[in-house]
């Protein structure tokens, strides 16, 4: 009897690993790029504000200080009378803590943050990179003559300052690796939120707190009642703020707090959420104004050859230097790593990850929130407050120039990366790389490469035939005269020649 062919069993399809910085969705790269855009010229007025609060207070120092304990405000009912540093503090920050909130709801509901596997990396890699430059400062700060209460100063990255140095170095980063950086920074504000909120609050008026939950309910109410007009939410929001300045729970989460209560899904027919319309109206705002006028009013320390040497001599400002350059770095990419390692993602075979740890150094700047938590972790001693916004400086400065080198090595792939996800031949306004599985652009793809060969072939100049020479295969004819006679139409072509020339 004949044998039987063997039977194979059927096998389980072997799982596709999840890309970890894979390519956007479009409508995400959209936001994405509409967002940077903006943070990244407010990254630029950021800088020029640090560079010029720098030289403020060390050629004019008296004026420098005349103008930041100038006080304005009324002292009743709500005591508003705050000095212009104070303002920029509490005040001006609240407007960045709101597009914060936005985004962070954005993230839940419509970005990264949405699936729980996709969220993983960055929030663990946020995660890592708080606790190791926490870990790194409490321990240089345990002996005699340290300041724990400032172990998180070096915990936050600033995304503004980060983009701003992107765009003076010229560096194509590609959207994906923008994109990334966005959401570890918006994880990263919120941890630092809850932070301010638990660890820097004192002295507790639990009927002004009471009274701004309130605010904040008849906020959400009107919202979600689709009430609109700017004259109506913007002095509630100022209300709102007032009480939880009051409260003594700092005045910023009440910005976190609104931005959390906007709806940001679409709903029937919406181009736009509100929460994403609002965003669109007030990231110019924080971006431009209030991010660099608080840098204006906080940037500004005294610069000297002492106070350098102090930065690394004295274990709060080293811890912060510490943190912020070997605590970020390795936390953010060890984080990213093992996350990554566990969960089985597998990275974008077009990056490496030595790209990830040009971000994770990149994520080592720490300015508007570090600034911002130095002055509420010192409040009683100013020398400190101003060694330690040198460190904030000098770690981030570090920060800045590595990331630039490790960046700049990988320019050319970036830029060709970028060049590829921006390439638009048909014109549509979509990029073709979105589009490749398409049959009608595919389609409108083929047409335009008939109709160029067809321009081409008609563009080719016809090869005459040499005087006197005798086309191969042919027979032997009197030679032609050099000029062409008025009927003629030229030298006549063997038909195997005529195609050869066409092709």
């Amino acid at each position: 009897m004949a044998s039987q062919p063997p039977v194979h069993e059927p096998t389980e399809p072997t799982p596709r690993r999840r890309q970890f910085l894979g390519r956007l969705p479009l409508p995400e790269r959209s936001y994405l790029a509409d967002a940077l855009r903006t943070e990244t010229v407010g990254g630029v007025l950021l800088l020029t504000a640090a560079v010029v609060a720098l030289i403020w207070a060390n050629v004019w120092p008296d004026a420098y200080q005349s103008v930041l304990n100038h006080t304005v405000g009324p002292s009743a009912p709500l005591h508003l009378d705050l000095t212009l540093g104070t303002w920029a503090k509490d005040g001006l920050l609240t407007i960045f803590f709101f597009v914060a909130g936005i985004e962070l709801k954005r993230e839940f509901v419509a970005g990264e943050l949405r699936s729980p596997s996709a969220a993983m990396l960055p929030v663990i890699a946020a995660v890592c990179g708080v606790v190791l430059p926490a870990v790194l400062y409490t321990v240089v700060n345990a002996g005699p003559g340290g300041h724990p209460s400032g172990w998180a100063v070096p915990t936050a990255t600033d995304i503004a300052f980060a983009l701003g140095v992107l765009a003076v170095v010229g560096t194509h980063l590609p959207s994906a690796l923008r994109a990334f950086l966005l959401t570890l920074a918006v994880v990263d504000d919120l941890i630092a939120i809850l932070i301010i909120a638990v660890f820097y609050s004192s002295g507790i008026k639990f009927w002004a707190l009471g009274l701004a939950f309130v605010g904040l309910a008849l906020f959400w109410f009107l919202h979600r009642r689709g009430v609109h007009g700017w004259y109506l939410f913007v002095p509630l929001a100022f209300v709102n703020w007032a009480l939880m300045h009051e409260s003594g729970v700092h005045a910023t989460v009440a910005g976190v707090a609104m931005g959390l209560m906007l709806r940001c899904h679409r709903e029937g027919d919406e181009k736009h959420s509100p929460g994403e319309h609002i965003e669109h109206l007030v990231r110019p705002l924080s971006a431009g104004v209030a991010v660099p006028v608080f840098a204006l009013f906080a940037a500004g320390v005294a610069v000297s050859g002492s106070a350098l040497r102090e930065v690394f001599t004295q274990p709060a400002p080293f811890g912060i230097v510490l943190g912020l350059v070997v605590g970020k770095s390795v936390g953010v990419f060890g984080g990213t790593w093992l996350a990554a390692r566990f969960t089985r993602a597998e990275l974008n075979p077009q990056l490496k990850w030595a790209d990830m740890f040009a971000l994770s150094v990149l994520a080592g700047i720490g300015f508007t929130v570090s600034l911002l938590i130095d002055e509420l972790a010192f409040p009683d001693d100013p020398v400190l407050v101003d060694r330690a916004k040198a460190a904030v400086l000098v770690g981030s400065l570090i920060c800045a120039l590595s990331a630039t080198v490790l960046l700049k090595l990988r320019n050319r792939h970036y830029r060709e990366l970028c060049e590829e996800e921006d390439r638009d031949l048909d014109g549509d306004g979509i990029p073709d790389v979105y589009q490749l599985d398409d049959p009608a652009w595919q389609n409108r793809m083929a047409e335009r490469t008939r109709a160029a060969e067809a321009r081409t072939t008609e563009a080719t100049p016809t090869e005459a035939t040499p005087t006197g020479s005798t086309p191969t295969g042919s027979t032997p004819t009197e030679a032609r005269p050099t000029e062409a006679r008025p009927t003629d139409t030229g030298p006549t072509r063997p038909a195997d020649e005529g195609r050869d020339g066409a092709r």
